[in-house]
């Protein structure tokens, strides 16, 4: 039995599919204009948990996710520029080379982290029609009105509006009435903003109530329905999607085709830096390019529940660094040729390991219970292993024993030192010793015998 955390009643409940052994899994994409922070790639990290969890349990996974590459204004909201018109401008590049090398990008991020890719990345631009039916069925419904800037969706309309929200989350749109005073509520919202007079867009789209573009918050919508259906079953993203931006998707689903659109909703929590959120307007963003080894970012967030938020650290990615690469050289000294000890014992450990994946993906007890296992003497090295592959299936920390290919140069090095070893030469000896490890080698001395791993995490 898989226990979730669902946003929408506040509680944890047992996962209950819609069809048997399929769940249909919506995971809000990128907006492609700029690098993915590794606040960010928490949430996808935790989404790829859900769906490897998922798996683990038997059940075949229907994954989509969204690129978006039109719409999200850089107010998150109604106003201001879109992302990718600002973006093209900022590198003087056309909107399609901007999407096109973001999304590359974001791509090659997630394939570092082992994130498992979706079964079909949608481009917002892709589904226009389908966005564009979207809205003339909640004009036909009465749901929507015209202001000079676009096609908005009336709130007042929805008495369930803001459903998603728990007392946190509640927002205050007091703020916002200043930026459009045509708007009957603060909190209505565009379905499709017309394009400026005075300027011509990249990307816009002839409709019936002129030309223009869609609104962030129907792309999902649309691309959902058409991928999975309605309802399905589990939609993600982040904490910071629960106030606007999955308020708004539930409300055109419900005021357009009476059902909610999905039957579990998940968030992950904030990454912070100094008690603040990692963002690009906070001005304190990590990219993946700035850490050295992917998967030791990855270790780090399973430190954490994915409701939890974590405070990073350079010193706290270094602990996690550290812990990967004592596991993995656990994991390569491992003895394969060993005889099964106790099948019981390793049954225990399977069970006790879902129990905790399967309790709200608590991933922080099963990686303790990791831990557990390969310090436990009553296992065969053989029983070990076994588990610990088993188990990789959810971390995909590639935590599999590898054969270390050690190049020429560095065995030359390792020759020579320990020629000087064996002469008492301890300055040149040491001397060597450095050399080896700035090349990402290291060696410890045992008696006259002496054993080298690399310390390069993948």
């Amino acid at each position: 039995m898989i226990k979730l955390y669902n946003t929408l009643t506040k509680k944890i409940e047992e996962f209950k599919p819609i069809n048997d052994k399929e769940v249909r899994l919506y995971t809000c994409g990128p907006t492609v204009y700029w690098y993915a922070h590794i606040g960010n790639l928490k949430t996808y990290i935790f989404e790829d948990i859900l769906k490897k969890v998922l798996k683990y349990n038997g059940y075949n996974v229907k994954h989509i996710m969204n690129l978006t590459d039109v719409g999200h204004l850089t107010s998150d909201e109604d106003s201001g520029e879109d992302k990718l018109e600002k973006g093209a401008a900022r590198e003087n590049k056309t909107v399609f080379d901007i999407a096109e090398f973001y999304t590359k990008h974001f791509m090659e991020d997630i394939t570092k982290l082992n994130i498992e890719f979706p079964d079909k990345f949608v481009k917002a631009t892709e589904t226009i029609p389908e966005q564009i039916e979207l809205i003339k069925t909640l004009e036909e419904k009465g749901y929507t009105y015209k202001t000079s800037d676009g096609i908005y969706f009336d709130t007042s309309k929805l008495k369930t509006y803001g459903r998603l929200w728990g007392e946190k989350e509640k927002t205050d749109f007091k703020s916002r009435i200043e930026e459009n005073k045509e708007k009957k509520s603060p909190a209505d919202f565009a379905l499709w903003k017309f394009s400026p007079k005075d300027v011509k867009r990249q990307m816009e789209w002839a409709s019936p109530w002129g030309i223009g573009f869609p609104g962030w918050h129907t792309e999902c919508v649309s691309i959902a329905i058409k991928y999975l259906g309605i309802p399905f079953d589990i939609h993600c993203g982040g904490i910071d999607h629960i106030s606007v931006h999955h308020t708004n998707e539930i409300a055109q689903a419900e005021a357009a085709y009476g059902s909610l659109l999905a039957n579990y909703w998940m968030h992950g929590e904030f990454l912070v830096v100094k008690d603040s959120k990692m963002g690009k307007s906070e001005g304190n963003l990590v990219t993946l390019s700035d850490i050295k080894n992917p998967l030791s970012y990855r270790y780090l967030l399973f430190t954490a529940h994915y409701k939890s938020k974590l405070n990073f650290t350079k010193e706290s990615l270094e602990g996690a660094t550290i812990s990967l690469n004592k596991l993995r050289e656990k994991i390569n000294e491992l003895d394969l040729t060993s005889k099964e000890k106790n099948p019981k014992l390793k049954e225990e450990y399977e069970n006790k390991f879902l129990e905790h994946i399967n309790n709200d993906l608590d991933i922080p007890k099963a990686l303790a219970l990791t831990w557990d296992l390969v310090k436990d003497n009553n296992l065969s090295d053989s029983e070990k292993y076994e588990i610990i592959q088993s188990f990789d299936k959810v971390f995909s920390l590639n935590l599999k024993q590898e054969k270390l290919d050690i190049p020429e140069e560095i065995m030359a090095l390792i020759l020579e030192r320990e020629k000087s070893r064996k002469e008492k030469d301890f300055k040149k000896s040491d001397e060597l010793r450095k050399i080896i490890e700035e090349k990402g080698y290291s060696i410890k001395d045992e008696g006259e015998n002496f054993s080298i791993k690399k310390e390069s995490v993948n």
